[in-house]
């Protein structure tokens, strides 16, 4: 029953994902308005706005105008439903189970905006900072997932200044813009919850993740080394490698 639970309460917040992820790159807002077909523009009724079921039920078409609704609408109330299930099965009922289903909520967000329109918007990045923050003044968190408050700062600022530099280095070298302030700023929210020891790691994850993803496209020549692509999702996959690697990780490392 629990599970039931929380799986509806994922798909009820992936459908406000979906809004967030519509709606805030065209500077929109994500809680007063109501929802409407891109299409005809008609007012979606309550009953075609329930999360998972009203997609299968209108069979992927608008009621109004028979307008094919983009797969992703389903596909992100679905992970996310799935997410807050794993996320309750793993750490039971606790804050931490807050605190990820939360982190989930941000990431799911910034993942589809950034795959879509190449940006991480500042009112995702700049509560998730204040978030990691300020759950290091929690004392009875699992310090090998959460860090305490003097390495959270550490994280926070190493995450941004190290995006910072490449920005920097490649601009001098290449005279162009090679990354975004939005990676600088993801990266250093990642540093605020994870601590500094994070920040080398998901670097490295994230970059062996988007070299194995691009490099087929590199070799068969659809893509070439100048062609934009946005780290944000791969900072995001990259993270989700080290929540559940990271320990083993980091005790081999030490080991060494």
């Amino acid at each position: 029953m629990i599970f039931a639970f929380f799986f509806i309460l994922g798909a009820i917040w992936g459908s406000f994902s979906n809004v967030c992820i519509f709606r805030l790159p065209q500077d929109k807002g994500v809680v007063l308005d109501r929802s409407f077909c891109p299409q005809c523009k008609c007012i979606i009724k309550w009953y075609d706005n329930i999360p998972l079921i009203s997609f299968l039920y209108l069979k992927r078409k608008c009621r109004n105008c028979d307008c094919k609704i983009d797969f992703q609408y389903f596909f992100v109330e679905l992970l996310s439903a799935l997410t807050f299930c794993v996320v309750y099965f793993v750490y039971g009922l606790s804050v931490t189970t807050l605190l990820f289903i939360i982190l989930s909520i941000f990431f799911i967000i910034i993942f589809f905006i950034d795959l879509k329109h190449f940006i991480i918007p500042d009112e995702l990045s700049f509560p998730l900072m204040f978030i990691g923050l300020l759950k290091s003044f929690y004392p009875n968190l699992d310090q090998e997932l959460f860090p305490n408050l003097i390495n959270s700062l550490i994280g926070g600022i190493l995450g941004y200044v190290i995006i910072w530099v490449i920005i920097f280095l490649y601009k001098k070298i290449k005279n162009k813009e090679g990354m975004g302030l939005g990676d600088a700023k993801l990266l250093s929210a990642i540093g605020f919850w994870f601590g500094w020891v994070s920040v080398p790691l998901i670097i490295f994850f994230s970059s062996v993740i988007a070299l194995l993803y691009v490099a087929p496209t590199l070799i068969n020549k659809t893509k070439s080394l100048t062609t934009e692509i946005p780290f944000g999702p791969y900072l995001i996959i990259g993270t989700v490698v080290y929540i559940i690697f990271g320990n083993q990780i980091k005790l081999i490392l030490f080991n060494i």
